[in-house]
């Protein structure tokens, strides 16, 4: 999952930027700079989920029981609730959003190492590599979309934010099928079989270190820290068409950070003191675990053990997590023409309703049908497998524009500059702390109720739908310095041009 925050900062930061301004009339400027990087994401958050099927891993580790399984997956999330909860936001305000970054590329490479060379039954090594990259993901997933949001225009923020789960997608795509090539060569790989998988999580972070370099900063962050506006402007003009656009953000952003400070809070105090951002901690608290508890993140984690209730070939099973993640890709990709067309709220709610009755049908299916004597021992027949395998695709087609790409955006944009990095991490990281919970116990829970347990995440997306359609506000098109209004509070631009005593507080005056 680290991985997922790292490559999407550089592949959207100036690629992405001009691409969608492109497709909305703005002056394409592609030529400026070459595509910096396309390729893996979120490589972490599939490599678990694939080497549990590998033989070799099982036997490697002693045939670890379900608790160590669900102990294993706890580690990491864990060690990304410490990193996000108490390191990101400190290092991604005080030291930048880049700085950041890089501090979870660092992590993941230390712990890629510990992983794959661990001693033979050595799960204490390997489970502590699982703690340092969770630590890494919550630092970075931190400074990720705060980057993103803060050098994006509000009218195609959301297209932006929306590749950044579709690159989590092509993490997926490219464990799994590393995953099903080996599976073709486990006779001569060996323990490599599993140990391939993880260790291919090296390349992207450090080729993510060399480029950080050539990355611009935020200007909010520049301007916060020492009133650096001189760096802030050359920043905008790398990702702005016109100089009117860049002194106007300035502008904007200089009279946001003046009300916050003289008005609320420079620190992280605004955290508990002002109600609206209480209010914003709450609903983005509410909607990240959420994401989790719809079924996604334990389909991601524990797909090759679920599909083991259904198939008996390992081949099969990791053909069909292989094509789940390349069909995710495209499935994700439907966020980039919706979420700034009908916005963020209508995404979440039909997800939510589309992913419920997923469940229920899933669950149903397998439920209600009885296993068949295979060559390999019982099996459900090859229709009911097609037809379950098919819902969950379905699901998958439902979840990754809403619930996968939208949570994100709308949490990376709601907060003021005064409290974003700190307030980010912080709900976040409520997707570990629920995914913590559901990966400790979903291991026994399949194992005794098999896809009964479908029926839970089934009535939690009803519940979710039902949350964001009387409580989430819209966002599409709202300036990052005018969200509190949507929430009760104070429009930062217009307190802090009179602060100011700006006439004009959302246009700079550009002289002949």
């Amino acid at each position: 999952m680290l991985v997922y925050v790292l490559i999407n900062v550089l592949g959207i930061s100036r690629w992405l930027l001009h691409l969608a301004w492109s497709s909305t009339g703005k002056r394409c400027v592609c030529g400026q700079r070459r595509l910096e990087l396309m390729g893996d994401s979120s490589y972490d958050a599939s490599v678990f989920n694939s080497i549990q099927g590998s033989a070799n891993w099982v036997a490697y580790f002693n045939k670890p029981n379900p608790e160590l399984i669900g102990a294993i997956n706890t580690a990491y999330t864990v060690g990304a609730i410490v990193g996000g909860f108490f390191f990101g936001g400190p290092i991604a305000d005080y030291a930048g959003r880049k700085v950041g970054m890089a501090v979870g590329c660092a992590f993941v490479i230390i712990a890629t190492f510990m992983q794959t060379f661990a001693p033979r039954g050595g799960l204490g090594t390997f489970i502590g590599g699982r703690v340092l990259i969770g630590i890494g993901q919550g630092i970075a997933l931190t400074a990720g979309p705060i980057y993103i949001g803060e050098l994006a225009p509000p009218e195609i923020r959301g297209k932006i934010m929306s590749f950044w789960q579709m690159f989590y997608s092509v993490g997926s795509f490219i464990a799994y099928w590393i995953t099903y090539a080996t599976k073709q060569h486990k006779s001569g790989l060996g323990e490599w079989d599993w140990k391939m998988v993880v260790i291919f999580q090296l390349l992207v972070p450090i080729i993510i270190l060399i480029l950080l370099c050539f990355l611009p900063g935020t200007p909010r962050w520049f301007i916060q820290h020492g009133g650096q506006i001189d760096k802030a402007r050359a920043s905008l003009r790398k990702v702005r068409d016109t100089e009117q656009e860049v002194e106007d953000e300035i502008l904007i952003i200089r009279e946001a950070l003046e009300y916050e400070k003289e008005a609320i809070s420079s620190g992280y105090s605004a955290l508990w003191k002002d109600r609206s951002v209480r209010k914003r901690l709450l609903f983005a608290a509410v909607i990240n675990a959420g994401q989790q508890c719809t079924g996604q993140g334990t389909l991601n984690t524990y797909s090759t053990k679920i599909y083991q209730k259904i198939f008996t070939d390992s081949s099969q099973i990791a053909l069909i997590n292989a094509l789940n993640a390349t069909f995710s890709i495209l499935f994700t990709l439907n966020a980039a023409w919706t979420v700034d067309r009908f916005g963020r709220k209508f995404l979440l709610i039909v997800g939510g309703i589309g992913m419920g009755i997923c469940m229920i049908i899933v669950a149903s299916v397998e439920t209600q049908t009885p296993m068949v004597q295979g060559v390999d021992g019982p099996a459900k027949s090859v229709p009911v497998g097609i037809s379950i395998v098919f819902l969950l695709f379905l699901f998958a087609l439902f979840y990754k524009p809403s619930w996968g790409a939208t949570v994100w955006i709308w949490t990376s944009e709601v907060f003021s500059m005064n409290v974003r990095a700190q307030a980010v991490g912080m709900a976040s990281q409520t997707q570990n702390v629920a995914n913590s919970i559901l990966q400790q116990f979903f291991p026994t829970f399949l194992n005794n109720d098999g896809f009964y347990a479908f029926y839970f995440f089934a009535g939690i997306n009803f519940l979710l739908a039902a949350f964001v359609w009387f409580f989430i506000p819209e966002t599409r098109k709202v300036t990052l310095e005018e969200m509190d209004t949507l929430f009760g509070g104070t429009n930062h631009i217009e307190k802090g041009g009179d602060l100011l005593h700006i006439e004009d507080a959302h246009h700079a005056y550009i002289g002949d």
